[in-house]
């Protein structure tokens, strides 16, 4: 029987490590579950607050929002519904995991509540 392949397994070893350092930083915020799909995790409270998918040296980390924000740090940005929104950013490195992002992941956990 072969391997189950999920999105850890795919994941390169710089990825793997800022996926440790993502979910060291979120630990304050409150409890939360991970869910490990083929091609990325699901980061859940009761509706997932964040979408890390990764690549070989970074994470593309989706966040939900309740309106768009503007940063340059935002590589896309789409309205889903009404009031909600999934802002793409790019983690290439641990300084990435900073308090503007931290901000944005405790709304993002705060609508999903």
């Amino acid at each position: 029987m072969a391997a189950q392949v999920d999105a850890l397994s795919n994941a390169g070893p710089v990825s793997r490590e800022l996926y440790k350092e993502l979910l060291t930083a979120l630990k304050p915020i409150g409890s939360f579950r991970t869910e490990v799909k083929k091609t990325s995790i699901h980061l859940v409270r009761k509706s997932a607050f964040a979408g890390v998918h990764p690549r070989k040296a970074h994470l593309l980390l989706t966040v939900k929002a309740d309106q768009p924000i503007r940063s340059p740090r935002i590589a896309k940005s789409e309205q889903i519904s009404k009031n909600r929104w999934h802002l793409e950013i790019k983690i290439a490195e641990a300084g990435d995991i900073n308090a503007e992002l931290l901000k944005w992941l405790r709304t993002a956990y705060d609508l999903c509540a």
